[in-house]
């Protein structure tokens, strides 16, 4: 690549992934220094020296960014609360409708997605390449609607936290949720730990090419945490566009719900391209 040339996505995204490993290196830096600083902090705390904890609390705060002003709902959502890809994994947003140039149906894939969920990491990893093939050459679109009501199942509300992460990104920088996305579902946290800190979901958003100040400001402040909570009742409460929601992963193309009777019809990529073909030839 000469000089002159624009990068391409591909090249872009390796770049911010360098960049996120980069800087997940130096935030590990920064979080075994601050655990020393802390237990310093104690101990001048029990001689009764109260400056350190000020140094403490300084570092702390360099940390973080100003939450950025938000709408009550995110932007680039549709109206049943996905962002959703077509073209060049591009998000559809009010300037920009990636549709396909091709003549034809389309399959519309939604998924409903709780980041703690371990089923929606069973059906996603093995399911993700061929989804995020078919949205990128024009041979679907997909949604992806995220809720979350799994906040129990970690020590650190992480469902909520992630599900926020992901809103942000898609409020300040769209293009790359679906990036997001995948590297949620991926280094999904096992049921019962701590899940990822506010930093480590930023390096991930970083990763995904959203690494802003807007952005991070939003996940550290879970700027739509109500929205989210809100949402999330509305979702399992009533119907959406005529289909009930009781769990997580509800997956419909073009509005036909995809069931599983076994684990490995769950796993299978080759079921749901399948059930995929079906659902766009009724």
């Amino acid at each position: 690549m000469t000089s002159n040339e624009k990068p391409t996505r591909s090249e872009q995204r390796e770049a911010a992934r360098q960049k996120a490993r980069e800087l997940r290196a130096e935030s590990a830096k920064k979080e075994k220094r601050n655990r020393l600083l802390i237990q310093v902090a104690v101990v001048l705390v029990a001689l009764g020296i109260v400056g350190g904890v000020a140094a403490v609390v300084v570092i702390d705060a360099a940390n973080r960014a100003d939450a950025p002003i938000v709408g009550e709902v995110p932007n680039n959502l549709t109206e049943l609360g996905g962002l959703k890809v077509g073209v060049g994994l591009q998000a559809f947003t009010e300037t920009n409708t990636p549709t396909p140039d091709a003549a034809g149906d389309t399959p519309e894939i939604v998924v409903y997605v709780d980041y703690q969920c371990p089923i929606c990491q069973a059906f996603d990893v093995p399911n993700s390449a061929q989804i995020r093939s078919w949205a990128d050459i024009g041979a679907a679109t997909v949604e992806i609607r995220p809720i979350s009501f799994l906040d129990r199942a970690s020590l650190n509300a992480y469902s909520s936290r992630a599900a926020n992460a992901s809103l942000c990104v898609a409020n300040f920088e769209p293009d790359a949720f679906f990036d997001l996305h995948e590297l949620l579902m991926l280094n999904q946290p096992a049921e019962g730990t701590e899940g990822l800190s506010d930093d480590e979901l930023f390096a991930y958003a970083e990763e995904a090419g959203a690494g802003t100040e807007e952005v991070k400001g939003c996940i550290q402040a879970k700027s739509f945490g109500d929205y989210i909570e809100q949402h999330t009742q509305t979702v399992l409460s009533s119907p959406q566009d005529g289909v009930s929601v009781s769990g997580t992963p509800t997956i419909l193309v073009n509005g036909n719900q995809y069931t599983w009777a076994t684990g490995d019809d769950l796993v299978s990529a080759e079921r749901f391209a399948q059930f995929v073909q079906l659902a766009t030839a009724e």
